[in-house]
């Protein structure tokens, strides 16, 4: 979940008719974790979503599907969270622990990272084998290759996304509507309709400061005033990057303003995801801002009111490919894990995924039926076509999750001004380039 540049989701869409090679387990038994026979065999797979999420749903189909076509082997399905895979994630790998396949956070700091380590099996062969490379995009194979140093965009297969996600804007529409406040369509517009709640007494933005919202959501602010050579110089090393400049500066004095005007609570400093989404599905906020993972789960626990989403009001928003399948370079049963990668991008899995609420990327566009999926689905289209997926925040530096979590949970109980904050979440970042001899 912190989870998913990625133009062109379009193409990504179109290439559903594209079919992939029939599954089938290898006869290789060697002892080099190439794979195995499939007899009496046990494929350990490792995800973080929630079951009944859409890539839960799709990913608990295709573990059925794989099962049915592998005579004789078992998917042992272990349940993650993402923050105990993002913190163990190198040394379990480097253990005789290690899965067979799991899924991992995408970006420089977190795949890029195992990969230099040694940590990923190299999938470049499988890629072209399997025909992954023709059913995503190149801008969706932007977070699924990195070069020797760990930078994304380049150089070797080490995942597999088989999604999209981005982030959004999800309003609660009776709380709209009782509030005399329309659905915003510029940034303005939506600083209006923030303000108009406040005034009422309601705080409008449900918040996480422990967690990734708040930092997406002071990113979404430095966007604001972004071009795609900012992005690109600040995610792929492309440029030097002022914290200084008018994007940061920006983010960070508009994120301390919210507070101060009650548009973003100060408790929501030690909140986690999990109390945000929560709380947003009990009705006590008329506004989430957070990604298209959230969309399954909404539309299927949210019951007292009606809901519905909207883009952030600007160019661009976090958002990519989806998190990854990677193959532990440890893998007892590396060709079982290809063929499962190979299961959750068949089309009947993409369209299962896009009917449960998810972004898929080799789906049938006319095999989704729910209006309220669609919509999510032109919208990641729509914010790929105008090149607006802008990757997240935590990418560049290895441990820089950490960092901006800090930072915005400073901003929220105001325990340092902007200017501190962003002295802060400079040094790490540029303590890296210097490591990677940027």
């Amino acid at each position: 979940m912190f989870r998913v540049g990625r133009s062109a989701a379009v193409a990504a869409l179109a290439a559903a008719a594209l079919a992939l090679s029939a599954c089938g387990g290898s006869s290789d038994d060697s002892n080099s974790g190439s794979g195995g026979s499939a007899e009496s065999k046990t494929l350990t797979l490792w995800h973080y979503e929630t079951g009944n999420s859409a890539m839960g749903t799709a990913w608990a189909q295709a573990m059925k599907e794989f099962e049915a076509s592998h005579p004789g082997v078992k998917v042992k399905f272990e349940e993650k969270g993402f923050e105990q895979i993002q913190k163990t994630a190198s040394m379990v790998l480097n253990s005789d622990e290690a899965p067979d396949i799991m899924e991992y956070n995408k970006g420089n700091a977190t795949a890029g990272q195992l990969s230099k380590q040694g940590l990923l099996t190299d999938l470049s062969e499988q890629a072209t084998k399997r025909g992954w490379d023709k059913l995503l995009s190149p801008s969706l194979q932007t977070t699924a290759k990195y070069d020797e140093r760990g930078i994304m965009g380049s150089g070797k297969w080490f995942g597999v996304p088989n999604y999209g996600e981005y982030v959004m804007v999800y309003y609660n529409k009776d709380m709209f509507e009782k509030a005399g406040v329309k659905v915003p369509t510029t940034f303005d517009e939506f600083t209006a309709a923030l303000d108009a709640f406040a005034k009422k007494g309601t705080t409008p933005i449900a918040m996480a400061g422990a967690e990734y919202p708040a930092q997406q959501l002071f990113y979404l602010l430095a966007l604001n005033k972004a071009n795609r050579a900012w992005i690109d110089s600040f995610e792929l090393y492309k440029g030097k990057v002022d914290f200084h400049g008018p994007e940061f500066t920006y983010a960070a004095q508009t994120f301390s303003d919210w507070v101060k005007k009650g548009y973003i609570s100060k408790d929501s400093a030690g909140m986690k995801a999990e109390d945000m989404g929560v709380a947003f599905i009990g009705g006590k906020f008329p506004i989430m801002v957070s990604g298209s993972w959230w969309f399954g789960r909404l539309a299927e626990e949210i019951k007292d009111f009606k809901w519905g989403s909207f883009l952030w009001p600007g160019q661009f928003a976090p958002g990519s490919s989806g998190n990854l399948w990677v193959v532990p370079e440890k893998s007892k049963n590396k060709d079982l894990a290809y063929d499962f990668i190979d299961i959750t991008m068949k089309k009947e899995i993409q369209n299962l995924l896009g009917n449960s609420g998810g972004v898929p990327v080799a789906a049938d566009p006319s095999a989704i039926t729910d209006a309220q999926n669609k919509e999510l689905i032109e919208n990641f289209n729509k914010l790929s076509t105008q090149d607006g997926l802008a990757f997240y925040p935590d990418w560049p530096a290895p441990g820089y999750y950490d960092v901006l979590v800090a930072g915005v949970q400073e901003l929220i109980n105001g325990s340092k001004k902007p200017e501190e904050v962003l002295d802060e979440i400079a040094q790490p970042y540029n303590d890296n380039l210097a490591d990677i001899g940027n």
